[in-house]
């Protein structure tokens, strides 16, 4: 038949999917999913894979025909991938739900030129990623087949999607660039965004240092045109280029709060906004100082600095400045251009947009850099947001050719599944094995149309190791979203990330006799790091959640005052190890709930271009769990708050956190709120919240409607594991 010609009005696995949403007796008929699985692989899957006579001849297929790569596979012998593969069938994985297997089916595996056929399942794709990762090392390749298949360890979706393939982008997942204030520097980033839309994922840029519109061009008064014209160019960029037909470019441009041009740049975003100006689907965020939040809370006015001549006055590009620090002094210094607004007209344009489009993400940045061990400054951040690296300017010439090279920062991620991890064997092998997984994919990857990301990948070997699956895991065990013991329990889970992180990362360094770049600079190297962890105890406290980890070793001060030593002498490979992206789209292929957030809907309802709506039940969902599983839209999102800042405390790098909220909020969520209708002030109140809980970064505010649509629900493809 082939999947060209088939049929999808004599398939009944749409059909029984959608009556998962036609209550039976008042009850959510779940067992139509499970039957729809089933039709799935009797009329789909196993009628529309090519058959091979034995294991062999398949492989010399894949590879006679340019399907993978031949070099993965002769890193190994035969006989040893042949076990492999085997061991992985004899795991009998089965998809848990119709939305995980037609997603896989839909969007990872191989298929024939003409799409027609798959050529692999499951556990194949799993031994691809493994024999890549393990790089020749047998055990470690199996040791992540084992991770895979019993999805303890999700890679991310570029990693998952290419590993092993011949004809593939690349298996990073996005980029950071910055731009400086020249022509020269504006070029290069738009051919970068192209080469790296092309190869790659998302694309974050900022655009914080460039002048404000209407400043000085070489003596010329009022003829610069500020960031909007960059932020169009950039758009028409992402908008060509797509990784080879595969995902669609993306891009996210970042704007520090104190630039003049921070109003024209949010009202970008605006449906009304005139098409000259006007970027549809370019994503914002708007980087935070501290300063910021002093003066909203003071009612003060605010003053927006030319980083023009910011840069002149300090002799560094606008974004290095340390707008807190500085803010008085560039306030009384004549020679800096400035411009007067209302702090809170500011901060109501900032809710009013995210209640429109669920724009700008915001990134705080000084509590990025409070909390940042390496030497230097992060001045931004990526797509998703999670992303937060140190980087360095670049300097070029008329040529366009680097006269210094700096940094910028490309993004290895990958996710631990929580419910999963928990029942590992050895919770301490998992992670480093998954660590070891990730650094091979910045250690392979070399960026050569971009060489600040080549340059700044080889410097850092940065990677960030995540998790989903919270409210899933929560729900199993009978335990509310946002009670103590969930923030508990979350905060050792990334404990415990942390310290096997570290704990490989350091034994990495001291094979290879390498670390990160300038490791000697950093609070790693001078110990200061380790401080809070041999001062205090981060093991379980409450019987509840000390019973959830029994069975797990659970590093005690010793074991910490041990790693320290190590990390002293021998250094990191890594200089960044952990990061939480939102992971949506494949926590359905692990069945589970995305990242660390509720979920939206007890059925998730998604709508796939050809097939219309599919729809996808709560993980583990039964009468056994239902009562534990609360929508988003209906959770205090102080709660979700206080979950992603017990977590952050173990994080280097930043979370993706969303916030849900009704266009109506429902009576006695939040205690302020006399009326239902949600108000600017809703927002406000909430990201002072986050701020004052500590949290580096919020991504998406996400609303629904009275009309039941999502604003701002768009799925960013680049990060999502």
């Amino acid at each position: 038949m082939g999947l060209n010609n088939l049929d999808v009005n004599k398939v009944s696995y749409f059909k029984l999917n959608n009556e998962i949403n036609i209550p039976v007796d008042g009850k959510i008929p779940l067992n139509k999913d499970q039957e729809a699985v089933k039709a799935f692989f009797a009329e789909n899957v196993e009628p529309n894979t090519m058959k091979f006579d034995s294991f062999k001849e398949h492989i010399d297929y894949l590879i006679d025909n340019d399907y993978i790569e031949k070099e993965v596979i002769a890193e190994y012998p035969f006989e040893f991938i042949d076990k492999l593969y085997k061991s992985l069938l004899n795991k009998n994985f089965q998809f848990k739900s119709f939305m995980a297997a037609y997603k896989f089916f839909n969007q990872y595996v191989i298929k024939t030129n003409d799409g027609d056929m798959y050529l692999e399942n499951y556990e194949m794709r799993i031994l691809f990623n493994a024999l890549l990762f393990a790089h020749g090392d047998q055990e470690q390749a199996t040791t992540l087949a084992n991770e895979m298949i019993m999805q303890r360890y999700q890679p991310a979706t570029p990693s998952f999607l290419n590993a092993g393939r011949k004809r593939r982008g690349e298996y990073v997942s996005c980029f950071l660039l910055q731009v400086t204030d020249d022509m020269n520097s504006i070029g290069r980033t738009i051919n970068s965004a192209l080469q790296l839309s092309r190869i790659g994922g998302g694309v974050g840029i900022t655009l914080s240092n460039l002048r404000e519109s209407g400043s000085p061009i070489k003596g010329i008064d009022n003829s610069s045109s500020g960031v909007l014209p960059v932020m169009k160019l950039l758009e028409d960029s992402f908008s060509y280029s797509n990784q080879l037909g595969q995902r669609q470019g993306a891009g996210a441009v970042y704007l520090n709060v104190f630039h003049p041009d921070i109003i024209d740049f949010l009202s970008a975003k605006k449906e009304n906004a005139d098409e000259k100006v006007r970027v549809k689907t370019l994503s914002l965020g708007v980087i935070v100082p501290d300063k910021y939040y002093e003066l909203i809370r003071n009612d003060s006015d605010m003053y927006l600095f030319s980083p023009y001549s910011v840069e002149r006055v300090y002799g560094v590009p606008f974004s290095y400045v340390d707008i807190t620090k500085e803010y008085d002094k560039m306030v009384a210094d004549d020679r800096i251009k400035k411009y007067k607004i209302k702090a809170r007209e500011l901060e109501d344009e900032i809710s009013k947009l995210q209640q429109e489009s669920g724009y700008p993400y915001i990134l705080n940045i000084d509590t990025v850099n409070r909390d940042n061990p390496i030497d230097g400054k992060v001045i931004m951040s990526n797509l998703c947001t999670e992303i937060q690296q140190v980087q360095v300017p670049s300097e070029l010439n008329d040529a366009q050719e680097y006269t210094k090279l700096g940094t910028d920062v490309s993004c290895n991620l990958g996710s631990t599944n929580i419910l999963n991890m928990m029942e590992s064997p050895d919770f301490g092998k998992s992670i480093r094995s998954m660590l070891r997984a990730l650094t091979f994919v910045s250690d392979a990857s070399n960026i050569t149309a971009v060489p600040s990301v080549a340059h700044g990948n080889k410097m850092s070997h940065s990677v960030g190791l995540g998790a989903m699956g919270l409210h899933t895991y929560l729900a199993k065990h009978h335990i509310e979203y946002g009670s103590p013991e969930s923030i508990e329990f979350i905060g050792v889970y990334f404990m415990l990330l942390n310290y096997w992180t570290l704990v490989e990362s350091n034994n990495i360094a001291k094979e290879r006799k390498e670390t990160f770049a300038n490791f000697e600079k950093s609070a790693y190297a001078d110990g200061s790091y380790f401080d809070k962890y041999l001062k205090e105890s981060f093991a379980p406290k409450s019987d509840l959640v000390k019973e959830l980890f029994k069975g797990i070793q659970i590093p005690d001060q010793n074991d910490w005052a041990n790693l320290k030593a190590n990390v002293q002498r021998d250094g990191l490979y890594n200089a960044y190890r952990l990061a939480v992206a939102p992971n949506g789209s494949i926590s359905y292929v692990n069945n589970t709930s995305a990242s660390l957030q509720p979920i939206t809907r007890l059925v998730e309802e998604r709508q796939e271009k050809k097939n219309g709506k599919l729809y996808f039940p709560a993980p583990l969902l039964s009468n056994d769990t239902i009562g534990y599983y609360k929508s988003a839209y209906d959770t205090d999102m102080r709660k979700v708050i206080d979950i992603y800042a017990s977590a952050q405390r173990f994080v280097d790098q930043g979370m993706s956190l969303t916030l849900f909220v009704r266009s109506v909020i429902p009576e006695g969520i939040y205690e302020w709120k006399t009326e239902p209708k949600q108000t600017t002030r809703d927002l406000s109140i909430l990201r002072n919240y986050a701020y004052y809980k500590g949290i580096k970064s919020l991504y998406y505010v996400r609303t629904f409607t009275e009309n039941n649509d999502e604003i701002g629900s768009n799925e960013c493809e680049s990060c999502s594991i």
